[in-house]
């Protein structure tokens, strides 16, 4: 079993919304920093928010204003509200947990999730 389990993916069409769910292990969600990636097809897997060290949430820009990042601290959740969603969207999503006091600077990912947006 994963450390790191995304749901909530799935198809929409263009400017529908979707919610990505990442749910972690007290372990993973208290001690490491997170984010969202991505990875279309024939490119390489891109950051789309994550936390910098200071707590700060960064975005990729093709996303700023349209994608929300949050933690639900009861549920050890993070998720990614995205909005107004664009063909070019369409990826595997990945959460992932890293970060220099993650159990001696270790990666963690998970198994990802299919958002397809049609137009």
């Amino acid at each position: 079993q994963g450390q790191l389990a995304e749901s909530g993916g799935g198809s929409v069409q263009a400017g529908g919304s979707l919610q990505l769910t990442c749910a972690a292990s007290g372990g993973i969600f208290n001690n490491c920093r997170m984010g969202w990636y991505r990875q279309a097809p024939g490119k390489e897997r891109e950051r789309v928010s994550s936390e910098s060290r200071t707590g700060t949430l960064i975005y990729e820009d093709s996303v700023m204003g349209r994608f929300t990042m949050s933690r639900d601290n009861a549920k050890n959740t993070l998720s990614l509200q995205m909005n107004s969603l664009k063909t070019e969207d369409t990826a595997v999503y990945y959460c992932a947990a890293y970060g220099s006091i993650c159990y001696g600077g270790t990666t963690f990912w998970g198994q990802g999730t299919q958002v397809t947006i049609t137009s």
